[in-house]
């Protein structure tokens, strides 16, 4: 992780819980991902507890110009109070829509 002014180290006492990953076959599988998941709720965040999945090209990003969207097979995931391997098992499968 690239952190230049050592952030993190004086902010956190670990990393956080929003990843941001980006899946083959562009903007219609990540839209298929962030469809497919079960438990993991597809929404930008509402300030709940609940893992939320995101899909920014098409949905806060949306009337963004092109310059500046983000990669358009990009997902933002954002962890909460759910059992790990539950969101393990949900991204998984979801992912496997796309294999």
């Amino acid at each position: 992780m690239h952190d230049p002014a050592a952030l993190v180290g004086r902010q956190m006492a670990g990393p956080g819980s929003l990843l941001a990953f980006e899946v083959r076959g562009g903007a219609p599988a990540a839209a298929a991902v962030a469809g497919a998941c079960r438990l993991i709720t597809h929404a930008v965040s509402l300030g709940g507890v609940d893992t939320l999945i995101q899909h920014p090209a098409s949905l806060t990003h949306r009337p963004v110009d092109g310059d500046a969207k983000p990669a358009a097979n990009l997902l933002r995931l954002s962890v909460g109070l759910e059992d790990p391997e539950d969101l393990r098992v949900d991204l998984a499968q979801a992912l496997d829509t796309i294999a």
